[in-house]
């Protein structure tokens, strides 16, 4: 089977400043794939550029078959979870309607929503266990329950691919567990595509499938068993970077001298 994401030897960036370099990547229809790397290692950038918000400097990106400039419709088969920090959770607005913004890509220009994108609304809150919480203004919300809200909004669409950036920045380590098993079983029951940007690599090893090691090129991609060592740690965050075990658990710190 063709790959949903294919990415061949892809360079961008910024001006003269190169920040992804001979990139080659691939993810499979129902992988379960973490991006992780040091701050300022071009996640972000990456997955940017395979939205189609950043062009690329060299390389081919293709998604769903498609470059990401293409896709058009296509473009609904994509669910997308930006870093908290980028939402702006002070404006006066209920639950279901932020989940609700998830369906304009599909409904179009001058089109009200009707009877079936409010009941694909509430189907994307019982998906995430918010739907009793579907009239509570956004901004009375914890954070790990404004997290699933704009989860809930991706998956309104009934996406086959859901992209997350940094999903659980500003959330305690409760709401970032149960944001991890919840992203676990929508892959596992409902064979849902995830690609997903952490710097938290013990709980990234509990839950993904492959793991993509990034610092500007990528370090190494495979299973978290196989890949995640003190050597590729060392390739990302330098000889400060040490990992060590904790049951099954790897945990990995990293000392500044």
């Amino acid at each position: 089977m063709n790959p949903i994401i294919d990415i061949q030897n892809l360079d961008v960036a910024y001006g003269d400043n190169v920040v992804l370099e001979s990139i080659d990547l691939q993810v499979q229809a129902g992988e379960f794939l973490a991006v992780i790397g040091p701050n300022g290692s071009g996640k972000t950038t990456l997955m940017r550029t395979i939205l189609g918000l950043v062009d690329p400097l060299r390389g081919q990106v293709y998604v769903f078959g498609q470059q990401p400039g293409a896709l058009g419709a296509l473009r609904s088969r994509i669910g997308y979870v930006p870093q908290l920090m980028t939402v702006n959770f002070q404006f006066p607005v209920r639950v279901s309607d932020v989940v609700l913004m998830g369906r304009y890509g599909k409904l179009g220009l001058f089109h009200r929503p009707g009877r079936t994108d409010r009941e694909a609304t509430r189907r994307a809150l019982e998906q995430v266990g918010m739907a009793e919480l579907a009239n509570r203004q956004i901004g009375q919300l914890s954070g790990g329950q404004r997290q699933r809200v704009i989860v809930a909004r991706a998956l309104v669409s009934n996406p086959d691919l859901l992209i997350l950036d940094e999903p659980t920045t500003g959330t305690d380590a409760e709401s970032t567990e149960s944001l991890y098993e919840l992203l676990h079983r929508l892959n596992d029951e409902e064979h849902l595509t995830i690609v997903l940007v952490s710097h938290d690599v013990g709980i990234v090893a509990q839950h993904v499938d492959i793991v993509a090691c990034l610092n500007r090129r990528l370090v190494a991609h495979g299973r978290p068993a196989e890949i995640l060592n003190s050597e590729t740690l060392s390739c990302m965050y330098g000889d400060e970077a040490m990992l060590f075990g904790h049951g099954a658990i790897p945990h990995m710190i990293v000392e500044r001298r």
